[in-house]
């Protein structure tokens, strides 16, 4: 697939319906969540070069909600997405999934991996970073979101994110990564990585990771957590405000993806307990 030009993707950019090809059939297990009491569906946020989409979803009603951006995998904005969407506005959040790699490619309509693996690799940090700024203050501006309520989660490709995002926005309360790459190599399009700006990291990240993880090695968790305990060590005084990672030793990677194979339910549901524990706990 080529990548579209500026002016394409502002005029075309969608959001995709239903889950992506890449990831057909669709289990059995998947979880589906209605939007009764809900606002939720298709919005588009503008950026400094013109529009995304997104999926938006968030209770009916007045207002002053706690946001939370969540962050998708590498299959982009698709239906499990919107579904976790419509799961923390049940909870009471505006939650807010931009598609992040419009401008390089539309991925839900790719059947494989491999094709889709070489759009992301030309998304820059930097771009994504802007994009979830402009979110943030299109949830407070249109979405009755309320800015010093602000989470993060993010799913693979979307968890090294919300460790990026949580660095670059002192504004964030919390994050949630899940089985997000904590290393990688330094280039022009993505300068740092997790371990990279875990020593000096001010938000409160949780890491939930997989034991059984065969894309992210156990041996750069363990790097993570070094990293982590430092500063957690000798800059933090605040115990409340210290970052932890957790390894669910029999999940592999995608344990929380209910549509896939790699769908482990109970370490999936005591995952989804911790993030509304540790969200609360840090006043999201």
């Amino acid at each position: 697939m080529k990548e579209i030009t500026r002016r394409q993707f502002i005029a075309t950019a969608t959001l995709a319906t239903g889950f992506a090809l890449a990831v057909q059939p669709v289990s059995a297990k998947v979880i589906t969540t209605d939007s009764k009491g809900l606002v939720a569906g298709a919005v588009k946020i503008p950026v400094k070069d013109g529009e995304i989409p997104a999926y938006r979803a968030m209770p009916a009603g007045e207002g002053n909600f706690p946001i939370v951006l969540v962050i998708q995998e590498i299959f982009g904005v698709h239906e499990h997405i919107q579904d976790v969407c419509r799961r923390f506005a049940k909870l009471g959040y505006v939650a807010v999934a931009p598609e992040l790699f419009v401008r390089q490619g539309d991925v839900s309509k790719l059947s494989s991996i491999e094709e889709i693996r070489p759009i992301v690799a030309k998304v820059p940090d930097a771009q994504v970073l802007s994009d979830l700024d402009a979110t943030v203050a299109w949830a407070v501006k249109s979405a009755k979101g309320n800015s010093n309520k602000l989470g993060i989660t993010g799913f693979c490709w979307g968890g090294r994110i919300t460790w990026l995002y949580a660095a670059h926005n002192p504004q964030v309360k919390a994050g949630v990564a899940w089985y997000g790459r904590l290393v990688g190599d330094v280039t022009e399009l993505t300068p740092k990585h997790p371990v990279d700006i875990a020593s000096t990291l001010k938000v409160p990240v949780l890491g939930l990771y997989g034991g059984k993880d065969t894309g992210i090695p156990l041996d750069t968790v363990k790097q993570m957590r070094v990293r982590l305990a430092s500063r957690n060590e000798n800059r933090l005084k605040s115990s409340s405000s210290k970052s932890e990672i957790i390894v669910y030793p029999d999940a592999p990677h995608a344990f929380f993806a209910d549509y896939r194979s790699s769908y482990h339910e109970s370490d999936a549901k005591r995952g989804w307990q911790r993030l509304q524990a540790w969200f609360k706990q840090h006043g999201v």
